[in-house]
């Protein structure tokens, strides 16, 4: 199974929703964790709130999947206003695909958004949805997925190698 992404951009203000509509897209499952907010931030920032007001404008349905605890998850979404998934146990499929038969869309109508490549690219992948890979959004990270990225750091390169282009931070060269 590949874990190359569909695209990877520096974080999800650079996803063009309205491409993704064009080719048919409904549906954004997006990691929550160093993708939407830094790691354990629960807070909803003032770019957050406007990029979920423009996605939902165009049309799609928003989900938050996670492989964070429920507590975590639950108090984040209900400030944000939108469903989530907590203890998804990603890169296993099941929870992508049960956010599509939550809200009735096949994998092709499916975008998986996030930050890691062996759980939220691995498992959109396995579960058939267009993936969108972004850079982390702070170094801060639980320690479990610190662990994940020094074996993470092997696949980019391979992906790299393959032609991934790492996109740039706002404000560096």
């Amino acid at each position: 199974m590949s874990m190359m992404p569909d695209e990877y951009v520096a974080s999800i203000k650079d996803i063009d929703l309205t491409k993704l509509w064009r080719e048919g897209r409904r549906l954004i499952l997006t990691d929550l964790d160093n993708t939407l907010v830094p790691w354990n931030d629960p807070g909803v920032p003032s770019y957050l709130k406007q990029w979920l007001k423009t996605a939902q404008g165009v049309g799609f349905q928003v989900c938050i999947v996670s492989n964070n605890q429920g507590p975590r998850v639950h108090a984040f979404a209900e400030i944000a206003g939108i469903p989530y998934m907590a203890a998804a146990k990603k890169p296993k499929p099941d929870a992508f695909l049960e956010a599509m038969r939550r809200f009735t869309k096949r994998p092709e109508e499916t975008v998986m958004v996030g930050d890691q490549l062996l759980t939220d690219v691995r498992g959109g992948k396995r579960a058939g949805a267009y993936t969108i890979l972004v850079l982390p959004l702070h170094p801060r990270e639980w320690w479990g997925t610190r662990i994940v990225r020094r074996m993470e750091g092997v696949a980019m390169r391979a992906l790299v190698r393959r032609g991934l282009e790492i996109p740039k931070r706002p404000g560096n060269s």
